[in-house]
């Protein structure tokens, strides 16, 4: 065997040639999958390396190789039975058993042909399998028309091994140009055991991976109430921070809904700015008999350094757009729909906001029948301004913050109170922070002025409120080692108490605009106040005592906590939000808490609030997690409340969901959430799972109430093409994710989430 070093023929255009063959076959991977390629070492200046048995010609004008050719090339090498260089017209040719490799692609074909300055060529019956994605496919010919752009005739493409593939796709034609990083296809096919399965007159796609405008899979699906839908999206990708998606739905009870969501951020000179609007109409709805329509819209930008403005708005045609079409329980159960306005400008020790707020309310269906279902209208803030400052460590170690608000309320039922309120919170604290312990005295101003219309007759339109507080806040930390869950670790053991003093001062006259009862929990324990909301402000004279336990392990992660706390009251708190609060009381009820990870696949959350005063529990929730491997998960949590202020709001409610295989390829996907208190069903959600190499197929049925008295009903089927595409009836994938914490896709490797 004889090889020579061609160090006296120049590189040429030898490497950008093999370039262009390897875009052929990577064309159709990145197109499928967000991974781009990795950039390719320069080749232009390495020497070529021909072996043969036999060389013969004239090195200055014409080299012929014959059996066992080997040329290579840096990373490239191709193999033939026999191969000539000519060096005028800077040509190879090669015939016989044709092998390429380049960058752990490979490429075998029955001939080839290729201009090594112009990049123009061609390959017969080529088969390719690339190492990126193990994509695979064959052709009648690949044509060359230059260094960027290549033609696959009559080719197929598929991710699956072996050479009987599951599914592949067939074009007529594909042309790969990856100087414009576009791949077009004319009449394709695509093909699943051996079925055709879907067909397309054309398509396009971006050979990188990066966005590119094109019809997107259509989407067969059932709306909320199980009317067969129809949805065939278009992607728009307008910009590379700017996209719009329109998404034409076909209702087949109620008619074309017409959608479009668009996405877009940016920088100027002044600073970052993004956003994003989804609108849907249905003009003239079948069954409603009127137009229906939703809107959401976000927007966020600097005007100047350190000067924001943004909008959040969401609206509806009417009350039952939620219960007619929404997908999910999170969508069916938003009724207080917020429209927001606002602007902020911060320094580097205060903030100050400006906004104008409203709500459009979206009644529950079922309140006509039973009023208590009846969702309350909120005041609109028309407009409210906010300042905030604040210091830490100055003047020897003193805290110190300002909050100052003034807020015009109003409301669209005249009969409710309206006016404006104007409130400031001032506080000043020193904290005394050693290792081992801590003490934080505080002392608070709270100052209220309201000036009210609509107010009953021969009440105070302008009412003031000022109020001192006073809390001392202190804590101990003892740690020692522990070996509970491994040598090294720590345990520590933390008391706290805090005292909080609050004069008395009569508010039944002060009007309610937007203060509730703080949810009681272990943060709310270590607060001055017990409502949220500048309306009210609780007198105390009480004392907060709670212990927490940790266990920490030696890399500092934390594996175990336990807590436990309540809050005496030395004086029953007179200041009532409602007549139905609990009077006399003497303690506060008791928090008890536990959450961690008892191994690597058991984690738990738990809570306890025990309500000291009637000797009951008042609610608990328990939940635990086992996931001992991937695509391997059970939750099970349990949920209870007690009715409060005579109303029946309370709840007895179970959850059990999980993904667990059934056999080797096979998985299961189930959830039920079911009113134990109610005797109802809530949700419940029933799938099953195929994994193969190189797809997966989900199918399944879920159900949910969307309001009080309506439930919706849906069932769906998708099947994965790996690294192509989502073929199917409803969005299977996107469902498992949000119903089953935990879920792990059994595909994690390919193409997007």
């Amino acid at each position: 065997m004889s090889w020579m070093t061609a160090l006296p023929f120049p590189p040429r255009r030898i490497a950008a040639a093999v370039s262009a063959l390897v875009a052929v076959a990577t064309g159709p991977l990145y197109a499928q999958t967000a991974t781009p390629a990795s950039p390719r070492p320069d080749e232009q200046d390495l020497p070529i390396t021909m072996r043969a048995e036999e060389f013969d010609g004239r090195p200055d004008r014409i080299l012929n190789m014959v059996r066992n050719v080997e040329i290579t090339r840096g990373a490239t090498g191709v193999t033939a039975d026999t191969a000539c260089y000519r060096r005028v017209d800077d040509e190879v040719t090669a015939e016989g058993h044709i092998t390429m490799w380049r960058f752990g692609d490979r490429y075998k074909g029955d001939a080839l042909q290729l201009n090594l300055e112009t990049g123009k060529g061609w390959v017969l019956h080529p088969e390719y399998r690339l190492a990126l994605n193990n994509a695979q496919g064959k052709a009648q010919r690949i044509n060359f028309l230059g260094e960027d752009q290549a033609v696959v005739v009559d080719g197929t493409y598929s991710t699956c091994e072996g050479p009987d593939p599951d599914w592949y796709l067939k074009s007529s034609t594909l042309r790969l140009d990856q100087g414009r990083d576009v791949g077009t296809a004319g009449k394709t096919i695509i093909y699943f055991k051996d079925v055709p399965i879907i067909g397309l007159p054309a398509m396009s796609f971006s050979l990188s991976g990066a966005r590119r405008s094109g019809w997107l899979p259509p989407t067969l699906g059932a709306g909320s109430k199980g009317s067969a839908e129809l949805m065939v999206p278009y992607y728009f990708n307008i910009a590379p921070n700017r996209d719009l998606t329109v998404f034409p739905r076909y209702i087949f009870a109620r008619g074309l809904q017409l959608g479009a969501t668009g996405r877009y951020l940016g920088e100027t000179d002044r600073g970052p700015y993004h956003g994003e609007t989804h609108v849907e109409y249905l003009a003239n709805d079948r069954l409603a008999h009127r137009n229906r329509w939703w809107v959401d819209t976000l927007h966020n930008q600097f005007l100047a350094p350190n000067w924001t403005y943004g909008w959040n708005a969401h609206a509806a045609s009417d009350n039952e757009y939620p219960s007619d079409f929404s997908r999910t329980v999170a969508a069916s159960a938003e009724r207080q729909l917020l429209r927001e306005l606002r602007t902020d400008y911060y320094g580097k020790y205060w903030n100050l906001t400006a906004r104008v707020q409203s709500y459009q309310v979206l009644q529950d269906p079922g309140a006509v029948a039973n009023p208590d279902l009846t969702v309350a209208t909120p005041y609109n803030r028309l407009p409210t301004i906010n300042f905030h400052a604040g210091r830490y460590d100055v003047l020897g170690g003193f805290d110190w913050a300002v909050d100052a608000e003034a807020t015009r309320f109003t409301h669209p039922d005249d009969k409710q109170v309206q006016g404006d309120r104007a409130n400031m919170v001032a506080q000043v604290s020193y904290p005394w922070v050693h290792p081992g312990w801590f003490v934080t005295p505080k002392l608070m101003l709270h100052a209220t002025q309201y000036n009210l219309t609509h107010n009953a007759v021969g009440a105070d339109d302008k009412i003031s409120r000022v109020l001192p507080t006073f809390s001392l806040d202190s804590g101990l930390v003892f740690e020692r080692k522990s070996s509970l869950f491994g040598p090294d670790g720590t345990q520590t053991l933390e008391p706290r108490l805090f005292y909080v003093r609050t004069p008395y001062k009569d508010q039944a006259d002060i009007p309610n605009f937007d203060t509730g009862i703080a949810g009681f929990n272990y943060a709310q324990l270590f607060t001055e106040n017990r409502f949220v909301g500048a309306d009210k402000v609780s007198d105390a004279n009480q004392l907060t005592a709670a212990i927490v336990s940790r266990f920490i392990e030696s890399n500092g992660a934390e594996r175990l906590r336990l807590a436990v706390g309540s809050r005496y009251y030395f004086a029953d708190p007179r200041v009532r939000l409602n007549a139905n609060e609990q009077s006399n009381q003497k303690r506060s009820d008791a928090l008890v808490a536990a959450s961690g990870r008892i191994s690597e696949s058991w984690t738990f959350d738990s809570g306890v609030q025990y309500d000291a005063q009637a000797r009951s529990l008042y609610s608990s929730n328990v939940g635990m997690q086992w996931q001992p491997a991937p695509m391997k998960v059970l939750n099970v949590e349990y949920r209870f409340q007690r009715d409060t202020f005579g109303l029946a709001n309370g709840f007895r409610n179970a959850d059990v969901s999980g993904q667990w295989p059934l056999s080797q390829r096979w998985y299961g996907v189930s959830r039920v959430s079911y009113s134990v208190r109610d005797r109802k069903l809530l949700e419940s959600l029933v799938g099953l799972e195929y994994k193969a190499d190189c797809w997966v197929f989900r199918m399944g049925a879920q159900r949910f109430v969307t309001a009080a008295q309506t439930v919706s009903t849906t069932s769906f089927f998708q099947l994965e093409l790996n690294g192509l595409s989502r073929l199917g009836f409803g969005n299977a994938l996107d469902t498992f994710n949000k119903s089953i914490p935990g879920y792990t896709r059994l595909n994690t490797n390919v193409g997007r989430p």
